[in-house]
């Protein structure tokens, strides 16, 4: 009898999460065809995003390893800001062994270099493995005391809100911050479907829907990075990091 209980109590509870599962499924798709997502990941690139004055140190704060989607983003928008400021030095906060030139921060430093920068201006912090760590290194960086002084942080728009906090509550008081939006294509994308050939199917053409073919995929990563940096941000708060 308590064997028949217990199977019939774990069946319903298997159920309701299913169930449970299936519906939060549904949200996330049925919020993926709205412009929700979008604005989420905005307002996380620039809610704290403001430059005021020019930088002494730009900051490209660490990412995804070299060559990579993040690092040569971030690598686009600081080497667009040290032309902007040509007195600004260029601080790469990237882990790894800096004598090595096959290591990310090298090869993230050879693609400025090769933009033009001035290998001169470009300074290394090696240690940090997360945010955190990143503004308690630069605290006092270079034989210089970094948190009075005027720092651009440039870093991927989902992350962008928590490291600005982070870098207040570590003490630094002139924090400007760019974040790495990626611009839209401007060309037409549209196609005819029955022009390009092949079989006809039951399958509607999705030429003339570029929701379907890209919108709706691409509100869908922005809702795993969103859900990801809202867990990021309730952590660091819980840990009195912001």
């Amino acid at each position: 009898m308590v064997k028949l209980i217990t199977f019939k109590l774990i069946r319903k509870t298997l159920r309701v999460g299913f169930v449970s599962f299936g519906i939060l499924f549904l949200i996330i798709v049925l919020i993926s065809f709205t412009s929700l997502p979008f604005w989420g990941y905005y307002w996380l690139g620039t809610s704290q995003s403001k430059i005021s004055g020019t930088p002494e140190y730009i900051v490209l704060l660490g990412g995804g390893g070299m060559p990579s989607e993040s690092s040569l983003m971030r690598a686009f928008f600081v080497h667009r800001a040290a032309v902007e400021s040509p007195k600004s030095k260029i601080i790469i906060s990237i882990p790894g062994n800096v004598a090595d030139t096959a290591s990310t921060a090298r090869m993230v430093a050879a693609e400025l270099i090769l933009k033009g920068i001035s290998p001169e201006r470009i300074l290394y912090e090696q240690t940090a493995t997360n945010t955190r760590s990143e503004a308690i290194q630069l605290q006092n960086f270079n034989q210089e005391k970094l948190t009075d002084k005027a720092i651009l942080l440039v870093t991927s728009p989902e992350h962008m809100r928590r490291s600005v906090l982070v870098f207040r509550k570590a003490g630094f008081t002139k924090i400007s911050a760019l974040p790495t939006f990626e611009n839209a294509l401007e060309a037409d994308l549209f196609f005819d479907d029955d022009q390009l050939g092949g079989r006809k199917t039951i399958v509607p053409d999705v030429g003339n829907h570029t929701s379907v073919r890209y919108q709706f995929w691409n509100h869908l990563k922005y809702e795993i990075l969103i859900a990801r940096e809202m867990v990021a941000l309730a952590y660091y708060k819980l840990r009195g990091w912001i």
